[in-house]
C-alpha cells in the first residue's frame, strides 16, 4: 500500500498565503476567506486549539475497528489490513480511515472500572467516575472553560445528541453543549418571525417583564441574576445576527465533499464540525449509534463501521487540507470495548478491560501507537487487565492526554461552587503519543 508523507506543517498553506493567493484566483470558501482575512487583520496571531470529539455511542468493538486479531479464538469474522503508517493494521471494515492512518495515534490499552453504559459514559465524558455530590464538566465544557477565544455562536456544541450530551458540571449550564441535529436541516429557532423593529421592541418589554418578575422574592445577589439573564439573551440575539451560523450549513459545501462524507447524519455532523472549528467554536460532539452489539455482533459492528469510515477519514483530510489539523484535536472512541468472547448470539458484551481510542491533530504524534492487547487473552485471569493488557492506561490518563495536547493545564485546580477544590484531571498525559 502506498504511503503518503506524514503530516508536516511546513508543506501546508497557513490561512495568511492562502489570502494573498487568492488574489491570483485560487478559490477560497467563505469560511476560509473569513478566516483568513481575521488572520491577516490579527497579525497572523496563534490560532487557539480545539476539540473534535467523534462519540461512538453504545461502545465499539476494538476488535472490529482499531486491534483486530484475525485468525484467533477472538477475532470473529473481521480481517486485518494495512494502513498508511507502515506496519500498522487495523479492520478491514474501516478501509477509508486505514489510507488516513498516517495522521492519527492510537491507543489501544485504555482501561476503565465502569461497565456499565450510562456511568462508563460519564466516566470516559468527564474523566471521573460518578460521585454523587458533584457533577464534572465534560472534556468540551472544560475546554472553553480554559480558553477566552471564541464566536458569536456557542462554542461548544452536540451534533446529534444522544443520551448523554456533553454537560458543564460544575462549571455551570454555561458550558453546556449546545444541541443541534442533522445539519441537513437549519438550527431551529434562529429566525425572526416579524420585523427587526418589532422583534427589538417584544425583546425590551419582554425581558423588562421576566427580570421584574425573577427579581420577586430575590435580594441577594439580585444585580448579578439580572446581569446573568440579561447577559444569556444578548448572546442569543447576537447568534442569530451572526454569519457564523452559516457554519452550520453543510449544502455551502460542494455536493462532491457532503457524499465523501458519506451523506449520512453522522457525515454531515463531521462537515459541519469542520465548518465550526473553522469559524471558532472551541469543541464539537458528533454523536454516532448503533454499537451496542450484544447480538449479531458482526453485523452490527460492520453497519457502524460503514458510516464511520467515510466520515472519519474525510473529516481528516479535510481538516489537513484547511490547515485547521494542527490546532484540532480529533478524538474517535466510545464508553468501553467490547469482550473477546463471542457470547452464543454472536454478540459481544461489555469490556472496559482494555479498548482502543484514536486521536489525531494538534499536540498528538502522527503515526504512534500505544499499548497492546493480548491476542489470546485469560478470561479467567483474577486481573483481567495486568493478564491481558500492554502499558495500560487509565480513563483519566486519556483526559488529561487530551488536555495537554490542546494546552490547558490538566492537573490545574478548581475550587467548586460549594468551595470543594477539584483537579481538572487527576490522569498523567501518554507521553508517547504526544508530539
Amino acid at each position: 500500500m502506498h504511503t503518503p508523507p506524514i503530516c508536516n506543517t511546513t508543506q501546508h498553506f497557513s490561512r495568511r498565503s492562502l489570502l494573498k493567493a487568492a488574489g491570483g484566483g485560487l478559490f477560497l470558501s467563505p469560511l476560509a476567506a473569513q478566516l483568513a482575512l481575521a488572520d491577516e487583520l490579527s497579525g497572523g496571531k496563534e490560532r487557539p486549539k480545539s476539540v473534535i470529539l467523534l462519540w461512538m455511542e453504545g461502545a465499539p468493538s476494538q476488535l472490529e475497528t482499531f486491534d483486530p486479531h484475525p485468525g484467533t479464538s477472538i477475532g470473529g469474522e473481521v480481517t486485518a489490513i494495512g494502513t498508511s503508517n507502515g506496519n500498522l493494521q487495523i479492520s478491514n471494515l474501516l478501509p477509508q480511515v486505514a489510507e488516513q492512518m498516517h495522521r492519527a495515534a492510537l491507543v489501544r490499552s485504555v482501561t476503565g472500572k465502569e461497565g456499565d453504559h450510562k456511568r462508563a459514559v460519564y466516566n470516559v465524558k468527564t474523566g471521573y467516575r460518578p460521585n454523587p455530590s458533584i457533577v464534572h464538566p465534560s472534556i468540551g465544557s472544560v475546554v472553553c472553560h480554559e480558553s477566552n477565544v471564541g464566536a458569536d455562536i456557542p462554542r461548544h456544541v452536540s451534533i446529534l445528541p444522544g443520551g448523554s450530551p456533553a454537560r458543564g458540571g460544575y462549571l455551570g449550564p454555561t458550558y453546556d453543549a449546545f444541541k443541534v441535529y442533522d445539519p441537513a436541516t437549519s438550527v431551529p429557532d434562529v429566525a425572526r418571525r416579524t420585523t427587526p423593529e418589532r422583534f427589538n421592541r417584544r425583546i425590551d418589554d419582554l425581558l423588562n417583564v421576566v427580570e421584574d418578575e425573577f427579581s420577586r422574592g430575590r435580594i441577594a445577589d439580585l444585580e448579578r441574576q439580572r446581569t446573568l439573564h440579561t447577559t444569556a439573551t444578548r448572546a442569543a440575539l447576537t447568534m442569530m445576527d451572526s454569519e457564523q451560523l452559516n457554519a452550520f450549513d453543510v449544502s455551502q459545501e460542494s455536493k462532491q465533499l457532503v457524499t465523501d462524507f458519506g451523506d449520512t447524519a453522522f457525515g454531515r455532523g463531521c462537515l459541519a464540525a469542520a465548518r465550526l472549528i473553522e469559524v471558532g467554536v472551541r469543541c464539537v460532539e458528533v454523536t454516532l449509534t448503533g454499537w451496542d452489539s450484544h447480538v449479531n455482533n458482526h453485523e452490527l459492528q460492520s453497519s457502524a463501521c460503514q458510516t464511520l469510515d467515510p466520515a472519519l477519514a474525510t473529516l481528516l483530510k479535510t481538516l489537513a487540507e484547511r490547515d485547521l489539523l494542527d490546532t484540532t484535536l480529533v478524538v474517535c472512541g466510545g464508553e468501553f470495548g467490547r469482550t473477546p468472547g463471542i457470547n452464543p448470539v454472536g454478540g459481544r458484551d461489555h469490556w472496559p478491560h482494555g479498548f482502543s481510542t484514536l486521536l489525531a491533530g494538534c499536540g498528538i504524534r502522527a503515526g504512534a501507537v500505544h499499548g497492546a492487547t493480548a491476542p489470546e487473552p485469560d478470561l479467567k485471569a483474577d486481573d483481567l487487565v495486568a493478564k491481558n493488557v500492554e502499558a495500560p492506561v487509565t480513563v483519566a490518563d486519556l483526559h488529561a492526554t487530551i488536555l495537554k495536547a490542546v494546552g490547558v493545564e490538566y492537573d490545574r485546580i478548581l475550587d467548586t461552587p460549594v468551595g470543594r477544590p477539584m483537579a481538572l484531571s487527576e490522569g498523567t498525559p501518554i507521553r508517547s503519543i504526544l508530539a
